[in-house]
């Protein structure tokens, strides 16, 4: 399919403008010189609509546009403290005048009296914040579970009382969001194409919840792409992961009318190598990675999702499973927020 008919359904969707499109694209000059490949960086760190943006922009134009046209008076969402995700949900419902609710699980306790990065935000944002402790024997997955149907619950009572709220799922992973990434890699394909003349050879990007790796896993369908979209884990998962991301990516061509194209076994490429320790838990591999990206390009990705994810970049390149010479780009989703976390997140940097 050509640029201007994907544009032409996505046109059709109802959006919440919030971002600042298209977002930086270009060469990181130093680093491919040293790595032996012509590496690409798209700042999606950059979609904005604060200085704390990030990719769930992309996601939430067309939840909070899919919740206004149901006028709705509520968002709820769900995720960790220092979510990314939840904290831009809030910046979107600030925008368009929707009333943002989180449930936030704490997986790092926050301290009361030094309130920090992402969940600062949230607070001067004036969401209604409620922290899910992880009760003793409780898994992460359980605990936001719970908080889910915390959250639910909560929904029920002011529903009954007549008030409209809409959920979105955490990480805006739902078909609607995802259409969000559909786009994102259309402007990442035509930007590639400007800059190098063809496709790229190799996309890398964060993966945690899976929407952002199933729009662009639609994205590529639609436009019969062919370059590897190599998501690399931020956090442990289980064997049907990739099937539920493929069939996320096919739900997101269903909302726009288009037959499922997506297929796990060819299209789906998750790596589980770098997320250890876990979730929120810094690496010793993604601490050597922020560093080198500082120090050589003046950029900052962050301990929790771009950091691990440009480790496993860079071990792919470093390894020969990325041939020298490639085309590569990697997807730059956000998250700085967290060097200003908590130091159980941050890690040891310098």
């Amino acid at each position: 399919m050509e640029y201007a008919e994907i544009r032409s359904l996505l046109g059709k969707m109802p959006k919440a403008e919030l971002g600042f499109f298209p977002t930086p694209f270009y060469r990181l000059d130093r680093l491919s010189k040293e790595l032996g490949v012509q590496l690409y960086i798209k700042r999606d760190d950059f979609t904005g609509m604060s200085l704390f943006g990030g990719n769930k922009i992309r996601k939430l134009q067309y939840l909070i546009g899919d919740a206004l046209s149901q006028g709705c008076e509520y968002v709820f969402t769900f995720g960790a403290t220092q979510s990314n995700h939840a904290m831009q949900t809030v910046t979107a419902c600030r925008r368009c005048g929707l009333k943002p609710v989180l449930y936030l699980v704490a997986i790092v306790e926050p301290d009361e009296e030094d309130i920090r990065a992402n969940l600062l935000l949230d607070k001067i944002l004036g969401a209604e914040v409620h922290i899910v402790d992880i009760q003793p024997g409780e898994s992460k997955a359980e605990a936001e579970e719970r908080s889910i149907r915390m959250g639910r619950e909560h929904m029920a009572r002011l529903e009954a009382e007549g008030h409209k709220c809409y959920e979105v799922p955490i990480g805006g992973a739902s078909p609607v969001g995802s259409v969000g990434f559909i786009e994102g890699f259309t402007e990442l394909m035509e930007q590639a194409e400007q800059m190098f003349g063809k496709e790229p050879d190799y996309l890398f990007h964060a993966t945690g919840s899976g929407g952002t790796m199933a729009g662009l896993l639609a994205g590529r369908a639609l436009k019969g792409a062919k370059v590897p979209v190599i998501s690399i884990n931020v956090s442990l998962k289980d064997d049907g992961y990739p099937k539920r991301c493929a069939a996320l990516a096919n739900e997101s061509l269903k909302v726009l009318g288009v037959e499922p194209m997506v297929e796990q076994e060819r299209d789906v490429r998750t790596d589980l190598n770098y997320y250890h320790p876990g979730y929120e838990i810094p690496s010793e591999s993604a601490s050597k990675a922020i560093r080198l990206l500082a120090e050589t390009e003046g950029l900052l990705v962050d301990p929790v999702y771009t950091g691990k994810a440009f480790a496993g970049m860079l071990d792919y390149i470093r390894t020969g499973k990325v041939e020298p010479g490639s085309n590569v780009v990697f997807l730059h989703t956000g998250g700085a927020t967290a060097l200003f976390a908590e130091k159980e997140i941050l890690g040891k940097l310098f």
